[in-house]
């Protein structure tokens, strides 16, 4: 997949998807940007069920899920991730993009290799 295949921008997809959530989130304030950012640690509990199921660690349940899933559920993390960024910024593509460089510097440095 490409960018070109993408659902419009990226950003704008984000922006959208915290439009509708916050129309109609059950819990308002602080109360509700808490369970916003809650949201992430169920998302990464799913990406752990889906690898356990994918490689059989459950004896009792065996192969439950695949490859394919794993995937699908680290994509529901980097999206829940950003919607919760964007519940504490409207500037979350700057935001990322300046941490984004802060760890690409500090990890591959000045010339960019290891």
């Amino acid at each position: 997949m490409s960018d070109q295949d993408l659902p419009g921008d990226v950003w704008a997809t984000i922006d959208e998807l915290w439009t509708w959530l916050e129309a109609n989130r059950p819990a308002g304030g602080e109360a509700g940007m808490l369970l916003r950012m809650l949201k992430l640690s169920e998302e990464v509990g799913e990406v752990a069920e889906a690898v356990i199921g994918a490689t059989g660690q459950n004896p009792r349940k065996g192969i439950t899920h695949t490859w394919d899933d794993v995937q699908a559920e680290l994509c529901d993390v980097v999206i829940t991730a950003l919607v919760a960024l964007r519940t504490l910024t409207p500037d979350t593509r700057e935001v990322f993009a300046h941490h984004l460089a802060r760890v690409r510097s500090r990890s591959l440095g000045v010339g960019g290799a290891p």
